[in-house]
């Protein structure tokens, strides 16, 4: 088939790849973000999917928006069989989802409905799931709502953050579109409707949510510093510094008497903080304009910034 391709990060090119290779079907243009300000020097830098289509010579389109009759028409005149679309980044009006004979497909990273929205990803780890995976499905006005076309299933490891999770389904996805867009060529595709029901809301995660709050519990914040890893990294405050942590595992503890943040132990394995309920063992952490490192190697700098007593987040 002919294909027109949308999509942004690295998660999207990991997809544009697999069609490159595939001989059965032809990529005739790709649909991207703009080149936005990155890095400490804002310098515009194309996205990834850009950069590969780019070395690949194919058209490259970056509009601000598909509302324009006038980018319906360019889009229209790739007389493309069906518009492939994977982490975007911009609402395609009914106009475009009509353009294509097979119309348009996502890959999504959830098992929808389960999470619908910008942060599948962060937000299966941050509610425990076990569970997460790559749904194919037919394009609908709706948010992330049409016709479930494939699903492939993933499970999410104790260790697992928002960064290796991603890489997982990055690898399962690819093969997942390959095989739906040959069942839709060949009109063997299945749709099935979704579970309003079943749905919840998954929105773009935002720095300030970071904030380490210590008196949730111990279990809570693990989730959230695995789903927040590699961006935007959970952080508290010591003395007036902001500190990120990167990892952090859960201590039992009933010691209701000692207040959230309190530091209670420091050794080579990290920095035992007391939460709302049990500790956070703080495994690795980043202090202002360091790499991150083991806890162990921050304390043999900065052992007295860390001293037993010393509250987190005042």
């Amino acid at each position: 088939m002919r294909i027109v391709f949308a999509g942004t990060p690295q998660f999207a090119a990991s997809h544009l790849r697999a069609l490159l290779d595939c001989p059965s079907h032809q990529v005739v243009a790709v649909f991207t973000q703009p080149d936005r300000p990155a890095g400490r020097g804002k310098k515009l830098t194309a996205s990834p999917v850009k950069l590969l289509a780019t070395d690949q010579q194919i058209p490259v389109h970056q509009p601000l928006s598909l509302k324009a009759a006038a980018e319906q028409q360019i889009l229209a005149n790739y007389n493309a069989d069906i518009i492939v679309v994977v982490a975007y980044g911009l609402l395609l009006p009914k106009a475009v989802l009509a353009i294509p004979v097979y119309g348009c497909i996502n890959v999504h990273a959830s098992l929808l409905p389960r999470w619908r929205g910008a942060a599948p990803i962060q937000r299966a780890i941050e509610a425990g799931d076990t569970e997460t995976g790559v749904t194919i499905m037919q394009m609908a006005e709706g948010l992330d709502t049409g016709d479930i076309l494939l699903k492939a299933r993933c499970p999410i490891e104790a260790d697992d953050d928002a960064g290796s999770l991603h890489d997982k389904l990055a690898g399962i996805g690819p093969d997942a579109l390959l095989t739906v867009l040959d069942e839709i060529a060949q009109g063997k595709v299945v749709a099935e409707k979704q579970d309003d029901e079943q749905s919840n809301y998954a929105p773009k995660i935002t720095k300030q949510e970071a904030l380490v709050n210590w008196h949730e519990p111990v279990k809570t914040l693990v989730l959230k510093i695995r789903a927040f890893n590699p961006f935007p990294i959970c952080y508290s405050t010591l003395s007036g510094e902001r500190i990120r942590i990167w990892k952090g595992v859960a201590v039992p503890n009933q010691d209701r008497k000692v207040v959230p943040g309190t530091i209670i132990h420091t050794d080579k394995s990290g920095i035992l903080v007391q939460t709302g309920e049990g500790c956070l063992l703080i495994t690795a952490l980043q202090l202002p304009g360091k790499k991150p490192l083991h806890a162990g190697e921050v304390l043999n700098a900065h052992a007295d910034l860390f001293s037993p007593g010393t509250v987190m987040g005042t």
